[in-house]
């Protein structure tokens, strides 16, 4: 397709940081918000951009939008999840805390409880968490991510083996229309699928927009979740499989944070 100069520009603003906004858009380049979302639809026609609440996100099919970026897309709806989630985890606990942008904003709604052992992968968690001396934190072994402080590989799996937990807390980088949980590194979803298999209950945190992108690697099914945390799940189909299997949705929008 033909993009214009600054259809273009627009098209580098959201590779570079994962989500654009029309309001944002119109006062950068001096424009009106119809003017930009007109930009917006078009770069979305050409399959470019993926239309959203507000502006559009690179969608991203098999490469992953970088993760300052990632922190930056639906923050207030992430810090939202954040505090619903660990409104469920109480005190005297143990939990597995994966990788993930809004898997660290539940723990940093953790901060304020007490006698938790935290086992965590997120390099970002651990080091929030470590000086809080009601918190115990446990990190694991293995191949440390240079792009996002994850660590992953095998010495990952094997060492979170090693644990039977309380919860854990889990993210996506993508949710399929038939229920499908996904991400982009093949390490990573190991890691995730020991980490589902050795918690008694398990808390999936996304956003709404995980369900506008796809990923390339399965981590595992809602159906293996016990309770979804997200801001809102437009999709009936994911509704319908939270219901037939008993997966309790929480959606951040339609209840007081």
């Amino acid at each position: 397709m033909f993009l214009s100069g600054r259809q273009t520009e627009i098209l580098e603003i959201a590779k570079a940081e994962g989500r654009v906004l029309v309001e944002e858009l119109a006062a950068r380049f001096s424009v009106t918000p119809q003017t930009i979302r007109k930009d917006l639809n078009d770069l979305c026609d050409g399959r470019v951009l993926s239309r959203v609440h507000g502006g559009a996100i690179f969608p991203g099919g098999t490469e992953n939008v970088k993760y300052e970026a990632r922190r930056s897309i639906a923050a207030p709806e992430k810090q939202a999840i954040g505090r619903a989630a660990a409104g469920l985890i109480p005190n005297n606990s143990s939990l597995f805390i994966n990788i993930g942008t809004t898997t660290e904003a539940v723990g940093e709604a953790l901060l304020g409880h007490h006698e938790l052992m935290v086992i965590t992968n997120n390099i970002n968690v651990a080091n929030k968490l470590r000086i809080f001396p009601s918190i115990e934190v446990v990190i694991a072994g293995g191949v440390v991510r240079g792009s996002d402080g994850g660590i992953v590989g095998e010495a990952a799996v094997d060492f979170i083996r090693q644990f039977k937990v309380d919860y854990a807390v889990i993210g996506a980088s993508a949710i399929d229309t038939d229920g499908a949980l996904l991400d982009f590194d093949f390490r990573e979803v190991k890691v995730a699928q020991a980490i589902i298999a050795n918690a008694r209950h398990v808390i999936l945190v996304a956003d709404g927009t995980k369900f506008e992108r796809t990923a390339p690697v399965r981590i595992g099914h809602l159906s293996q979740v016990h309770t979804f945390v997200t801001d809102e799940c437009n999709i009936e189909s994911v509704r319908a499989i939270a219901a037939e299997h008993g997966v309790r949705l929480v959606e951040t929008s339609r209840r007081p944070i």
